[in-house]
């Protein structure tokens, strides 16, 4: 097999890694043609590498390092500082949660704990290697990879949602299943509760726990309607025209602690209907 039809089986795994690395697949692919141009240009064409998937791995992530350097500069810890920093939690991999959805995240990690997060938790690169790319020592590579991990399970810094924001989130997150999202709207704690008029008409009485509240209304609650139910923001249940059931909203920094399923003809005189973003002053 000739040098080309080598790098060609390399080519989605180094297009993969570039992509995790730099977000962008268009860029990505540039990356790794630079790559194959490099190893085009080395003596005999890559004649003399001991192992070409080590080569192509290190200058494709080489190749993405100056890249990331070249964007807005983000602080890079010393290496003292990365060697004095506590790593419980060495060998947890999330290669499951590195993905588009944490681009944002990925974006606030430095040059170098970026590289060795995603080769190390999404690639399973070694230490020893990952520090070669890094120029520095496996213990400090391993160091940053912890510390990035650390900032990744960090919820990014958001402005508060208002409670009509708050109620709207989380019913939109019901009706279009994306369970990821009622999962960050829900207090650890959360339940749903019902009153008896709402047992009556088949509700749940209690549910507990965040993911079990999740649960219940991943993908649910498409007949809901965003209403106010005494000056609270709520969602309601219609049927005919008229709301059946009220989902009432408990709110306790910025996500939801509770929610009430209520019926009695008494709630439900008080619902008035709600336009999107309209909120009472």
């Amino acid at each position: 097999m000739d040098v080309t039809e080598r790098f060609e089986q390399e080519r989605p795994r180094l297009v993969g890694i570039a992509t995790r690395v730099l977000g962008d697949r268009v860029e990505a692919e540039d990356v790794v043609q630079q790559a194959w141009l490099r190893l085009h240009g080395t003596d005999g064409a890559g004649a003399g590498i001991e192992s070409l998937p080590a080569w192509l791995t290190t200058v494709t992530t080489r190749l993405c390092l100056d890249r990331l350097r070249a964007r807005v500069p983000v602080a890079e810890p010393s290496e003292e500082e990365v060697a004095a920093t506590p790593d419980p939690a060495d060998e947890v991999a999330l290669a499951d949660t590195v993905g588009q959805a944490l681009q944002v995240v990925l974006d606030r990690l430095s040059p170098s704990e970026r590289v060795a997060f995603v080769l190390h938790d999404s690639f399973g690169v070694e230490f020893g290697t990952i520090a070669a790319v890094l120029d520095t020592t496996p213990v400090a590579a391993r160091k940053l990879a912890s510390r990035a991990r650390a900032k990744v399970r960090q919820p990014a810094p958001q402005d508060p949602l208002d409670d009509w924001e708050l109620v709207d989130a989380f019913m939109a997150a019901a009706r279009e299943g994306d369970f990821a999202r009622l999962l960050r709207l829900l207090a650890p704690d959360a339940e749903v509760t019902a009153d008896a008029a709402a047992v009556l008409v088949g509700t749940p009485s209690q549910i507990v726990g965040r993911q079990q509240v999740a649960e219940f209304f991943d993908g649910a609650a498409h007949a809901a309607l965003a209403v106010y139910v005494a000056e609270r923001p709520a969602a309601a249940w219609y049927d005919r025209g008229k709301a059946k059931v009220v989902f009432d909203f408990t709110l306790e920094a910025g996500v939801v602690r509770r929610i009430t399923f209520r019926a009695d003809p008494e709630t439900l005189a008080h619902v008035v209907r709600r336009r999107g973003a309209e909120r009472r002053a």
